[in-house]
């Protein structure tokens, strides 16, 4: 199954892609981004393009090499400040997140991940939930939006302060913040038997703890689900688990969940479902960004 964020979200539109680059409107500004997976021919000339961005960003040498990003910077083609907000209109909430050109492409917020947020609200309530690499916030929000009970980690305290601003700025409070290694963490929390009711995991190719711990997707992902299956409620716990990197499918995705799980034998009842989260630019292109697993344990 393919998602793609609710056309009624006025503030994201992206609006050509092609030739390794994409095109999008964030508010009142348009950025081009570098895309790796926009194989094709944009619809629009490069003229048209720099008629309507405000920012470009041009990577450094070695971007992309092995699946890392290299740093880069913004080359400004008209005024806009380097910070700004957009707001999401949720079904039942509404979230308001702070953006900025950051030195690695990003901008504080990844559109495709919509569908998972409406998703997580609509099981969160009540919920004791816990979001591993956390970035600023998105899914936590929406989990506390619903009157969950949050904890938001991640390994950069930068990181976990704009996720606090976009709380603040979205009339919550109360999500609790945790700047540390995921693998660390969630072993200490199996050790200490703590039971959360809903975890989410969006984890990048490769990273770093605020230690010097060092996080390789293909080597840890396995063990670090099978961490998650120790401290996810086993009655009625849920999970959604988020992949980037390219190469995997959503089948891989299945799979090393159930198996991480113990879901082979059928001894557990549980749902699952699995897909793609993608954009669809305004000349009807998709553009598949990363693939999903969304797991419910059933009593």
């Amino acid at each position: 199954m393919v998602e793609y964020p609710k056309g009624e979200w006025k503030d994201y539109e992206l609006l050509d892609s092609g030739d390794g680059q994409k095109l999008e409107r964030f508010g009142a500004y348009a950025l081009i981004r570098p895309e790796p997976k926009a194989l094709w021919t944009p619809s629009m000339s490069i003229a048209e393009w720099n008629a309507l961005a405000s920012v470009r960003f041009k990577p450094g040498a070695g971007f992309g090499r092995a699946g890392k990003e290299d740093s880069g910077t913004w080359e400004k083609l008209r005024q806009m400040p380097d910070q700004w907000a957009v707001k999401y209109p949720g079904d039942g909430f509404t979230l308001r997140m702070r953006l900025g050109l950051t030195a690695f492409k990003h901008v504080g917020i990844f559109p495709e991940q919509a569908p998972n947020w409406e998703w997580i609200f609509a099981r969160a309530e009540d919920a004791k939930v816990l979001n591993l690499f956390a970035y600023t916030g998105g899914a936590s929000l929406a989990a506390r939006a619903a009157g969950a009970d949050v904890t938001h980690l991640d390994s950069v305290r930068q990181v976990v302060s704009w996720a606090r601003e976009n709380m603040e700025s979205s009339g919550m409070q109360d999500i609790r913040w945790v700047v540390e290694d995921a693998m660390k963490f969630a072993r200490r929390e199996a050790r200490r038997g703590h039971i959360y009711d809903g975890i989410i995991l969006d984890p990048p190719a490769y990273g770093h703890g605020p230690d010097g711990e060092k996080w390789k997707l293909d080597e840890l992902l396995f063990e670090m689900l099978r961490t998650v299956c120790l401290i996810l409620n086993p009655e009625h716990g849920w999970m959604v688990l988020n992949l980037y990197s390219n190469g995997y499918s959503a089948a891989l995705g299945e799979t090393i969940v159930r198996e991480a799980f113990g879901l082979g034998s059928a001894a557990t009842a549980y749902k699952m479902q699995s897909g793609e989260l993608a954009l669809n630019d305004k000349f009807g292109k998709a553009l598949p960004l990363s693939i999903y697993v969304r797991l419910e344990l059933r009593p």
